[in-house]
């Protein structure tokens, strides 16, 4: 994790969590997030299963051009990356996996710009399963929103343990996170995590055990 908003989400997630595996949809309050709604959104599963936006946020809707709410997660990845983004979204709502992903948007100009990605799970029971997630641009270039983004493209991703210490966040300074989350507000990190390459992709080990 590498953006405050990712973080500070992050950790209003694990304070509403409690030490559960997730928190449930109805404890998610907007106020209290105010700050990440326009980057934040929420997956549900469809009658086939497969991932849909049941709201997102109208940053992350005016970066790709459209209102998403409806359409399928896997519909944003470029065609090698839709099983893997299929499988990302299935873990959060079915297997309460946290997960953080780093991927490049390309636009229609080819004008393109690296994005962070964060899903974890919410209990919703197993006929109404849900995610929250956000998903923000590492840097903000003058074209974003203007020159939609037309294909995401995975560069590397890792799945977290949320209850393991250390996590992610290497030397970072305590950053403000919404009310509910712990006062203290950091994540430390210890060793560096080892990296590996699986075809296009940059594989962190170190987070949650299999």
């Amino acid at each position: 994790m590498k953006l405050d908003g990712t973080i500070a989400l992050f950790q209003y997630w694990d304070r509403l969590r409690n030490g559960r595996a997730a928190p449930r949809r109805a404890e998610v309050e907007p106020a209290d997030i105010k700050a990440m709604l326009a980057d934040t959104f929420i997956l549900e599963q469809d009658g086939r299963g497969a991932a849909v936006f049941r709201l997102a946020g109208t940053r992350l809707c005016a970066a790709y051009g459209r209102e998403l709410k409806g359409f399928a997660f896997s519909s944003l990845w470029a065609a090698r990356d839709q099983s893997l983004a299929a499988r990302l979204a299935a873990g959060a709502l079915r297997e309460k996996t946290v997960s953080v992903t780093n991927f490049e948007g390309v636009t229609q100009q080819g004008r393109s710009c690296m994005f962070e990605l964060l899903l974890l799970p919410l209990e919703g029971g197993v006929d109404s399963p849900r995610s929250l997630g956000s998903l923000a641009p590492m840097e903000k270039p003058y074209w974003l929103g203007n020159d939609p983004i037309m294909e995401s493209r995975i560069d590397s991703m890792r799945v977290v343990d949320p209850d393991r210490e250390p996590m992610f966040l290497k030397n970072r300074p305590a950053i403000a996170v919404p009310s509910l989350a712990p006062s203290s507000g950091t994540l430390s990190s210890g060793q560096d995590a080892k990296r590996r390459r699986f075809k296009h992709l940059v594989v962190i080990e170190g987070g949650r055990d299999t």
